[in-house]
């Protein structure tokens, strides 16, 4: 982080939108200050473009009388009932906020808020790094107000909450997931006594909404280390409350002297190799795209939808494991079909956690399903039959399954771990090949039902499906290739054979 003086600070913030805020409030005989995140990534050198702005005094007043004097082109949104209101100036989102205090009823996170003074805002504030606030009224632009040593927290990469820790999270039970949350992006520890109130307050998490939480969750997955995030939840109680499914992969259970592995901190291992293997791929930006701005953020976002939702197949690949545990005295721990209970879970939690049930959710399913093929057909023969499957299943998203796959390798026999690679790589040339040659990716067979129905004069019927898979398999199978004259004629021979009438 930078050490900024008030100098430095009035340098960083020497921009039209900050001067103009202090000029308003200096004209209402009021103070103004630039708090919160924006003022903490300025100390943290990060990108940040919503300003928060509280003001000793209405700031739904101080927002109209900004957007008034700005003139044209400004877009104001007030919302009474909260206090606040937002201005939407040359790219940048400015909302404001009257300096207030809070205090909660115990069975809600909703407080009861009355006017206030700078001091009683920044106790409210839920870490000291987010509590500190610079002034932008002339006679004090820059100056730094830091009731809570937010800077020497900042200093020492600490969470930490500006008043008694159990106090601020049994309030508002959301900061126990922000806590968590923000040690994960910004890669801070948690202050013990902190960290402790976390432990205490678990259960009061109860009362926040679903989509509250996995705002915060959606957060930690798209962060640098979201294993950190989870183990975290892990360790402070929070995990077994808000997804069960997944703590229920903790732990290691020892029958006549053989153990399974911990399967929660090898879900965290893959869940970090994939993150791995997405940095190893990063895509430049810059080179997405050069027709438009709008295909550009298109395809951003479809990059970032991926990254996304590939580590939420990570995190579920092994979700089915606790329910198909079994001990087999040959065998030993077994965990048979786990993939396909995996499969069929992954909608009931994508349900209860407030998740999309769109095709991102099948998107997960697929690769849930899926995860094991791949190995499969490496510690085997590879055959082009196998491989051509793989392919025709996993569809356009058989990278992706391939990168989990290779991630899903954690073993610490490396003998074994780099026969399981070099065969991975064996897969994905015969993938390549295979695709070059026979083009099975999303394909469809090259006789349609409606063609079969009218050549051998059939209603739709079982015959129908029945040639119809036929043909599917014998080009997977390599027996015909993926041609229409091949197809037809293997569909002629097979219709003779089923005692059907052929022209």
């Amino acid at each position: 982080m930078r050490h900024l003086d008030r100098a430095e600070l009035t340098q960083l913030l020497d921009s039209s939108v900050f001067h103009l805020i202090g000029d308003v409030a200096d004209e209402m005989g009021i103070e103004a200050y630039v708090v919160g995140g924006y003022v903490r990534d300025l100390f943290l050198e990060r990108p940040s473009k919503d300003i928060d702005v509280v003001v000793v005094g209405s700031g739904i007043a101080v927002a109209e009388a900004v957007a008034k004097k700005i003139g044209r082109g400004v877009h104001v949104n007030v919302y009474r009932n909260f206090g606040t209101a937002q201005v939407h100036w040359h790219g940048q989102e400015v909302e404001f906020v009257g300096a207030r205090r809070e205090s909660y009823n115990r069975d809600s996170r909703k407080p009861i808020v009355e006017d206030g003074t700078l001091e009683d805002d920044q106790q409210r504030r839920d870490f000291t790094i987010n509590a500190m606030a610079v002034c932008l009224n002339s006679s004090r632009f820059g100056e730094l107000v830091d009731p809570f040593d937010g800077v020497w927290d900042l200093e020492d990469r600490l969470i930490a909450t500006p008043l008694n820790p159990d106090v601020t999270f049994s309030d508002d039970p959301l900061r126990m997931m922000r806590c968590i949350r923000f040690a994960t992006q910004l890669n801070f520890e948690i202050e013990p006594e902190t960290f402790e109130a976390l432990e205490r307050n678990k259960e009061r998490i109860k009362i926040i909404s679903q989509e509250r939480i996995i705002d915060e969750i959606q957060k930690i997955m798209a962060s640098d280390s979201p294993a950190r995030g989870w183990e975290l939840l892990f360790q402070s109680g929070l995990l077994e409350i808000i997804f069960p499914e997944l703590y229920a992969l903790q732990g290691i259970e020892i029958m006549n002297g053989r153990a399974h592995k911990d399967n929660f901190w090898h879900t965290l291992e893959v869940l970090t190799n994939v993150v791995k293997a997405q940095r190893l791929l990063h895509v430049d930006h810059s080179s997405l795209s050069e027709t438009s701005a709008k295909d550009i953020s298109t395809q951003r976002s479809t990059l970032n939808e991926k990254v996304l939702w590939l580590r939420w197949a990570a995190l579920l690949h092994d979700i089915g494991k606790p329910k198909t545990k079994r001990y087999d005295p040959v065998l030993g721990w077994t965990f048979h079909n786990h993939n396909y209970v995996g499969e069929k879970m992954v909608p009931q939690i994508f349900r209860r956690m407030k998740l999309p049930m769109d095709e991102r959710m099948k998107y997960v399913q697929k690769l849930v399903s899926l995860h094991m093929r791949p190995i499969v057909i490496a510690d085997e023969e590879v055959t082009d039959s196998a491989v051509r499957r793989l392919l025709f299943e996993a569809g356009d998203d058989i990278d992706d399954l391939m990168l989990l796959c290779e991630a899903d390798i954690t073993s610490k026999n490396m003998q074994r771990k780099q026969r399981f690679l070099d065969n991975f790589q064996l897969v994905r040339r015969k993938l390549v090949d295979l695709e070059e040659r026979d083009r099975i990716r999303n394909f469809q067979p090259p006789v349609s039902g409606e063609e079969i129905m009218e050549r051998f004069h059939l209603p739709p019927c079982r015959e129908v499906g029945t040639l119809k898979s036929a043909v599917k398999d014998a080009i997977l199978d390599g027996v015909i290739p993926n041609e229409r004259e091949a197809a037809l004629a293997f569909v002629i021979e097979k219709a003779k054979k089923m005692g059907l009438k052929v022209d």
